[in-house]
C-alpha cells in the first residue's frame, strides 16, 4: 500500500526557509504572495496489513517532530 505523509510546521512556528523563498519571489517580481511555508512529503510503500496506529507511530517517533510539526497521512492505494 502506498502512503504519503505530509509534514508541515505548526502555526506560529518560524519558517526561515519559507521566509527566504517569499523574499526571493518578491525579488523576482512576483506579487500577491502573502506567505510561504515550507514542508516536506514522505512516501512509503508498506504492507497492506499495516495498521493506522502503526503509521501514526512511525510519524510520532521519526517522520515528524510533533513539538513543532503537524503531519497528515494519506493512503494512496
Amino acid at each position: 500500500m502506498k502512503i504519503r505523509v505530509l509534514v508541515s510546521l505548526k502555526p506560529g512556528v518560524l519558517d526561515p526557509q519559507g521566509r527566504a523563498v517569499h523574499h526571493a519571489l518578491e525579488g523576482l517580481g512576483f506579487q500577491g504572495v502573502d506567505e510561504v511555508r515550507i514542508g516536506r512529503t514522505v512516501e512509503l510503500d508498506v504492507a497492506d496489513s499495516t495498521s493506522d496506529e502503526a503509521l501514526a507511530d512511525m510519524c510520532e517517533k521519526l517522520l515528524a517532530n510533533t513539538v513543532i510539526e503537524n503531519y497528515k497521512i494519506e493512503k494512496l492505494g
